[in-house]
């Protein structure tokens, strides 16, 4: 009973590194995701900002021609004669002046944007890299917890090995059966006549079997393999593994 509860403890400490290690990729994923979004937002940003860099020059240089056309136009208009023709070269010098007004609202209008969108970059681009360096800090971390995980798995698969070697091999096919089916819980205690992985009782008699410790006894609920967890023998966990640990070494 030792050695099964021994083997028990070493595959439970071992589904639970596992997920553990398959957690630390998923966790560098979404961080690396994190910062994906934040580049993403970032070049949004600065692809909005040349588009309005663009425009403005293209207002600028349309302002500009309107300039050089009002210039001409008060030229021309100096030099007329006609009534009629000098009320049509007015005519045309206020349309391009309301023209050039236009031009000039739409590009005040981008000059305030390109200097929000300028001010919002400068802020994501200092997040992003700061989400970098966290992003950096981070993954290491995991690293170095993957890497301490692994040790630590590979030290409780060497004793389960350990553990095994001594058990009945029919023992071991029934455990190995039981923890097949019933998700890698096979043994469980017994405590105040509760099945602990189950959680319904026992038959009183059938607890005082499982007291007098004469056989290997399942759950008649569950079908686990069960102990009284009451036990002295069993009921410090650390204790009862490390002398497993010694009489198997010793062995």
């Amino acid at each position: 009973m030792r050695l099964l509860i021994a083997i028990q403890d070493c595959d439970t400490r071992i589904s639970g590194i596992r997920a553990k290690l398959k957690a630390g990729p998923e966790r560098i994923q979404d961080l690396k995701e994190d910062i994906e979004r934040l580049a993403h937002t970032l070049n949004e940003g600065m692809d909005r900002l040349k588009e309005c860099e663009r425009s403005a020059r293209e207002f600028e240089r349309a302002i500009e021609d309107l300039d050089q056309r009002l210039k001409k136009a008060e030229v021309k208009l100096s030099n007329i004669t006609s009534n009629k023709e000098y009320k049509a070269a007015l005519k045309e010098i206020e349309a391009l002046k309301r023209e050039k007004t236009g031009l000039e609202d739409r590009l005040i209008e981008f000059m305030e944007e390109i200097e929000t969108l300028k001010g919002e970059c400068k802020a994501r681009e200092k997040e992003l890299n700061e989400g970098n360096r966290q992003f950096e800090r981070d993954r290491d971390a995991v690293l170095k917890e993957q890497a301490a995980l692994n040790a630590e798995l590979e030290t409780f698969q060497e004793k389960k090995a350990r553990f095994s070697k001594d058990i009945d091999v029919d023992i071991k096919k029934r455990y190995d059966y039981l923890s097949d089916k019933k998700g890698g819980l096979a043994v469980t205690p017994v405590i105040r006549g509760i099945c602990q992985a189950c959680h319904l009782g026992i038959p009183p008699q059938t607890f005082n079997e499982l007291i007098r410790g004469d056989t290997l006894m399942n759950c008649p609920n569950c079908s686990r393999i069960i102990y009284w967890g009451e036990d002295e023998r069993f009921e410090n966990k650390e204790a009862l593994l490390q002398g497993v640990s010694r009489h198997v070494g010793a062995g």
